[in-house]
């Protein structure tokens, strides 16, 4: 059960992006600390879950990885309905994954989660040298759109667990909002099913 003054929190999180751009290496750098240097494309989506702790709340990530070839793209909202977090990814070292990354940011606010917390996520930034993408070009978009901004790296971990950690922290914040936030602890039961938060 949740203590007084600390909720647990189970959040939906899905990661979207462009085929390549180290959607899957973010989160199996976040979940088991792994790096591989080939990471097989997913097909369909992968799900991981991990859990931070902060001082206000528990939170649990329910995680989507989706598969970033156009194929997939249809099955999308599928995985991103509901979701408490986004996070879109695109590679500094293309162009190309930068404007995907922003028609994805475009599709997420018109289906209208008003309080979904999307980061938009500069991956491969130990890649300097083969950078097509300005990291003020990422940031000011983020900040145009009311996006949190990282650029990071899967192989040396650089802002990995910052990016989940600055998620996390706004997520205590936007859960009450949600329709029936108060009331969750009633409907534990549902747990599998819970998606904006849930029980212990």
């Amino acid at each position: 059960m949740a203590r007084a003054g600390n909720k647990n929190i189970q959040s939906k999180l899905v990661l979207l992006g462009d085929m390549g751009t180290g959607k899957t290496s973010l989160v199996l750098r976040l979940v088991k600390g792994q790096f591989y240097d080939y990471q097989e494309s997913t097909i369909g989506a992968a799900f991981f879950t991990h859990v931070l702790s902060l001082n206000e709340a528990t939170i649990k990530f329910d995680i989507w990885d989706t598969a970033g070839q156009e194929r997939y793209h249809s099955l999308a909202p599928m995985y991103y309905r509901g979701a408490a977090a986004a996070v879109v990814v695109y590679d500094i070292t293309k162009m190309d994954s930068f404007q995907q990354a922003r028609k994805w940011i475009q599709e997420l606010q018109r289906q209208g989660n008003a309080n979904l917390v999307t980061a938009l996520v500069a991956n491969k930034a130990d890649l300097e040298s083969k950078r097509e993408v300005e990291t003020e070009v990422g940031e000011q978009y983020a900040k145009d759109n009311g996006l949190l901004f990282f650029e990071t790296s899967a192989k040396t971990a650089q802002n990995v667990n910052q990016l989940f950690y600055e998620i996390a922290k706004r997520l205590p914040k936007v859960s009450p909002l949600k329709p029936g936030g108060m009331k969750l602890h009633g409907r534990s039961r549902e747990g599998g099913r819970g998606i904006f938060c849930c029980s212990s």
